[in-house]
């Protein structure tokens, strides 16, 4: 199986992974391709496992066959070679079991998995988080936890702080804290990784990281699509929840943070929650002037015409899907800079990007009536990962001192002909060697949400009202008034 271009992948050791919740859509639509991906590229040894759990009826045979179909549904323009698949397939195995029920009859699972134990035992739950607590003590009664024993938590981690404590509880009641691993696929994310690199690699950057030279910084979480058949499990959420207590937040500590010592995982996480700890509280006083929340209503997307938030949940709903936030961080770097956070269903596309906007020059030695353009560092996430650097240049030619803005482009699909690991391929693999650096530590989630706790409870008090917006638009037109307020403007291309 040939290298990907010139990336150099180094193999794991042989593990055992055993993936709860194997037949629903977390599992066919990312786990077992980036899996493939993996198997592929000679990541992962002949000798691992991949073994599926869930209450479905079903053989191991039946089980790869269905890996298979979704494979090519969910990757409908990659072509697969039979004889790569067919070994692949081999690595895959499956067990029938009621995970959480008090009587299950766990000796199938017992059974694949006895052997010697010195391989990596790597538990992924992907199942609601209530039933975390119950699966992580049903492992251990079981006798299934061994000496080398790694559990993958995915988001939310609860939904405030109280059940957040409560499924962090049951979890470490179970499995130490380096054994537990709460992923969040965009920490896995190419240009997410390449923030830290190239904040403090670069001396261009590091000594104008700060509130002398950044007039304010963007982070933008747009999708286009609506909640659809998720309505009525996101109406328990809505946008907060769902993608700022961890996406936006994750994004916004590592863009804040102080540089670290060494990026050994606890000395990076330390950095970051220290930003987290230092976010301004959003109390009723301050939620008008510091958030909006929307809800989408019946519009266009794609050219086409589409339902509302409230048609799509056939009922009424104060629930928001979409947030724009305001923040402040308190501390001597960020004094006076502030964070300008935003996502929301429905939107004008689907995009993830930062905007580092640095401060105007003191004075224009070139006027062309208008004020020039700031200079700008545009960190794209999704889709066409990439970093621009936005800057005033000469327009070619005679005829004057005319400007141009026009960006320094490193996009990742020109620069690197290669196709490079997507996020859930590199966390898997991490979670594999036991690197815990892209993964969320127990006190993180909890500071996340005592945030995001204050900001419900202030919306709570205040009764802050939710606003219509179009579906196909960037969100209600509060959210540009809030940057307005400010003489700002939410940043949209060149």
């Amino acid at each position: 199986m040939p290298q990907t271009g010139s990336s150099q992948f180094i193999p794991v050791t042989p593990f055992d992974l055993i993936v709860f919740g194997a037949a629903g859509d977390l599992s066919l639509r990312k786990l077992l391709p980036s899996l493939f991906h993996r198997w592929r590229d000679d990541q992962i040894p002949s000798q691992s496992r991949i073994i599926g759990v869930s209450r479905t009826a079903m053989s191991s045979q039946e089980f790869r066959e269905l890996a298979l179909r979704s494979f090519r549904k969910f990757h409908p323009g990659e072509e697969i070679d039979d004889g790569e698949w067919a070994d692949y397939a081999k690595l895959l195995h499956y067990c029938e079991l009621d995970a959480v029920a008090d009587d299950a009859d766990w000796s199938s699972l017992k059974k694949l998995l006895d052997g010697p134990g010195d391989k990596p035992r790597v538990y992924y739950l992907a199942l609601p988080p209530g039933l975390y607590g119950k699966v992580s003590t049903n492992i251990a009664a079981a006798g299934l936890k061994s000496a080398d024993t790694r559990i993958v938590l995915e988001k939310p981690i609860g939904r405030d702080l109280a059940s957040a404590r409560d499924i962090n509880e049951a979890v470490g009641a179970v499995f130490d804290e380096k054994s537990i691993f709460r992923i969040d696929h965009y920490l896995g994310k190419e240009t997410v990784q390449n923030l830290i690199v190239l904040r403090f690699m670069n001396s261009l950057f590091e000594p104008v990281w700060n509130a002398n030279a950044i007039d304010h910084v963007e982070i933008t979480v747009s999708e286009s699509i609506g909640a659809g058949g998720r309505a009525s499990y996101y109406d328990t959420a809505g946008a907060l929840r769902d993608m700022v207590q961890n996406h936006i937040l994750q994004l916004l500590c590592l863009v804040a943070m102080e540089p670290p010592l060494d990026l050994s995982p606890d000395t990076v996480r330390d950095e970051k929650i220290k930003v987290l700890r230092s976010l301004r509280p959003i109390t009723p006083q301050n939620a008008r002037e510091t958030s909006v929340r929307g809800q989408y209503a019946k519009g266009a997307s794609d050219g086409e015409a589409v339902p509302g938030y409230l048609e799509e949940l056939g009922a009424q709903s104060k629930t928001e899907t979409f947030v724009a936030v305001k923040a402040h961080i308190d501390n001597w770097r960020w004094k006076g800079v502030p964070f300008y956070l935003r996502t929301g269903k429905r939107m004008s596309g689907r995009y993830s990007e930062i905007i580092i906007q640095f401060k105007e020059v003191a004075h224009a030695l070139i006027n062309e009536g208008a004020t020039p353009p700031p200079t700008r560092l545009v960190i794209r996430l999704q889709p066409d990962e990439g970093v621009k650097l936005l800057l005033v240049t000469k327009d070619p030619g005679p005829g004057g001192m005319r400007l141009r803005y026009v960006p320094l482009n490193l996009s990742y699909a020109e620069q690197f002909k290669a196709r490079y690991p997507d996020a859930y391929e590199r966390l898997l693999m991490a979670v594999v060697r036991g690197d815990l650096a892209l993964f969320m530590r127990r006190d993180e989630v909890e500071a996340a949400w005592r945030w995001v706790d204050g900001i419900l409870d202030a919306w709570s008090r205040d009764a802050t009202p939710v606003y219509a917006y179009a579906a196909g638009t960037d969100g209600p037109a509060q959210a540009a008034m809030m940057l307005d307020r400010d003489g700002r403007a939410w940043f949209d291309g060149v």
